[in-house]
């Protein structure tokens, strides 16, 4: 059976292919125009326009767009959790860029999935569903097409999508669990650094959990995070906010040079709904070398 294919039933009498193609799939408008003007629909296997009105039992099957990126190939090291013809799933290393900028153009993550790509034989344009700083590590996805684009950004907003986070945190937290829900902005736009803006600042909500706590010294707290919204260093800033920075983080004075050179943040989980089969998906990327040895000399 084709990847996307449907059997016409007596339900579907006198509905035209345009209209199955409408109700039957998911495919965004933008998408649905590609397939037309590209003939990538097809009725029992031939080509077919979309006024035409299928019989009960006919097949009606599509094949998607193929695109690529056309970004520099560059020996960058990708490594793969989970991958299947419509995502990649990757756990991404620090201080690496994911996607090329006007700063940035070489040495990213996407520069590193065109070499990927031409090792493994695959073609696909690169469409990174989510974002990580340059030097947080952990999951990040890539869709391979645009329906899968499209299906996990309505995922997103519709917050079906879990994301789940490690961090150490200078600090005894004292509470087991609790939700920061405070609205984060750009107070200086020539300035990167986000903060707390109780006016102007978009709603941001975070929900921490004590995993463990290293009384040693000053102290520190290892967090679990789960992310309701997903703004830019939402993580860093409500920590920071609360007395908590993240050990590492240098831009919200959470620097600790002696521990780590580097927030010490890891997108450790990922829960959502594979956007073809719609069966629930759950990876786990483990903690990095770096803060494994951070938590063995914060414990020693």
């Amino acid at each position: 059976m084709a990847k996307f294919e449907y059997t016409v039933t007596k339900e579907d009498e006198g509905v035209p292919v345009k209209g199955l193609l409408r109700t039957k799939f998911s495919f965004s408008s933008r998408l649905l125009t590609k397939l037309k003007y590209q003939h990538l629909v097809f009725l029992n296997g031939e080509e077919v326009a979309g006024w035409i009105t299928p019989q009960i039992g006919d097949i009606l099957s599509i094949k998607l767009p193929e695109e690529k990126s056309d970004f520099p190939a560059e020996d960058i090291p990708i490594y793969p959790v989970f991958e299947d013809d419509d995502l990649l799933i990757l756990n991404k290393q620090p201080g690496v860029i994911v996607h090329p900028t006007k700063g940035h153009p070489l040495h990213t993550i996407a520069n590193g999935l065109m070499k990927y790509m031409q090792d493994t034989g695959q073609t696909f344009k690169i469409r990174f569903v989510n974002r990580l700083d340059m030097d947080t590590t952990g999951l990040l996805i890539v869709a391979k097409n645009s329906h899968s684009q499209d299906d996990l950004t309505k995922q997103m907003k519709a917050n079906t999508i879990e994301k789940r986070y490690i961090a150490i945190v200078n600090g005894i937290v004292k509470e087991d669990a609790f939700t920061i829900d405070l609205p984060i902005g750009r107070p200086d736009p020539e300035n990167v650094a986000r903060g707390v803006m109780l006016e102007g600042g978009y709603p941001s909500v975070t929900h921490v959990k004590v995993l463990e706590s290293f009384p040693k010294g000053k102290g520190y707290t290892m967090v679990e995070l789960l992310l309701e919204t997903g703004r830019t260093h939402q993580i860093r800033v409500h920590m920071s906010h609360i007395g908590y920075p993240l050990v590492g983080d240098y831009l919200y004075g959470g620097e600790a040079p002696w521990l780590l050179d580097r927030q010490a943040l890891h997108a450790y989980k990922l829960s959502f709904n594979h956007p073809v089969t719609g069966k629930r998906l759950t990876v786990e990327a483990p903690l990095p070398h770096d803060i494994q040895e951070v938590i063995k000399k914060i414990k020693s």
